[in-house]
């Protein structure tokens, strides 16, 4: 185990990892510059472009707590030099955990637990892991621009001629079933896991209080799904959109506090 820790933490990882997001923040401060020139050019008040970086790198903040829970969420199996670098470039939070923890199952490991692990796993989770997420970036590389001009089109009438709501199209129940699916998915594994647990042998062993334990992840899913549902009401109902922006991070922060205080008891 300490070697496998020593392994995908090494020295010459965090080289690499800096030296990818040095190049990817330089590109950035480059990119700022450009466009506050541009804007300039332009004759936009300096004073506004100010506030609008300000406000910009505020509300990046925000969000950007739930990506560092990811990180430490993946470093304690999967070392912090990969972690930093999924999280840091184009990995998102949700696709990052579930795909590594798929790809340890396929490969014949009860999950992300760092006392099966080793280099070689570690290797094929990575490999899946970065060939996954290339999908998106392939796409904008070969139908960007045609996606941007749809973008930059005029928006279809939301209401009919005679004042009616037009019905969501296509892409909205393709989301919206995508989403559900996935949820559906992972609810219903930890549900499969709860069960097994009842059944097995060893019943009055898995019960115990613990992370292992098969109920926790189904208790600390409905948790996080629990604080997510009072944030959206918050944000559809009451109008309180500015709490769209720090709603994942705060429902992972409820569900980690409630899975340390079942612990403690």
């Amino acid at each position: 185990m300490g070697d496998y820790l020593s392994q995908v933490n090494a020295g010459v990882l965090y080289l690499l990892v800096g030296a990818v997001l040095a190049y990817i923040t330089l590109m950035c401060v480059v990119f700022l510059v450009k466009s506050y020139r541009a804007g300039i050019k332009i004759g936009m008040d300096k004073r506004v472009l100010k506030k609008t970086i300000l406000s910009s790198a505020t509300f990046t903040l925000l969000p950007s707590i739930s990506i560092l829970l990811g990180v430490v969420a993946l470093s304690g199996t999967l070392g912090v030099p990969f972690s930093w670098l999924r999280l840091s470039v184009i990995g998102a939070l949700q696709y990052e955990l579930n795909v590594a923890e798929i790809a340890a199952q396929s490969i014949g490991l009860p999950g992300l637990r760092l006392d099966v692990l080793n280099i070689e796993a570690f290797v094929t989770i990575a490999l899946v892991m970065t060939i996954g997420i290339l999908g998106g970036l392939f796409f904008t590389v070969f139908f960007g621009k045609s996606y941007l001009k749809k973008l930059q089109s005029k928006p279809k009438k939301t209401e009919s001629a005679d004042g009616e709501k037009k019905k969501p199209g296509f892409g909205a129940h393709a989301t919206t079933a995508m989403f559900v699916g996935l949820c559906a998915t992972f609810i219903g594994a930890y549900a499969a896991e709860l069960i097994r647990g009842f059944i097995s042998p060893e019943v009055l062993v898995k019960l115990e209080i613990s992370v292992d334990a098969p109920w926790m992840r189904f208790v600390v899913a409905l948790i996080a799904a629990g604080a997510m549902a009072v944030f959206e009401f918050f944000i559809q109902k009451k109008g309180k959109a500015a709490l769209e922006n720090f709603s994942l991070a705060a429902s992972m922060l409820v569900a980690m506090a409630g899975a340390v205080i079942i612990g403690l008891f």
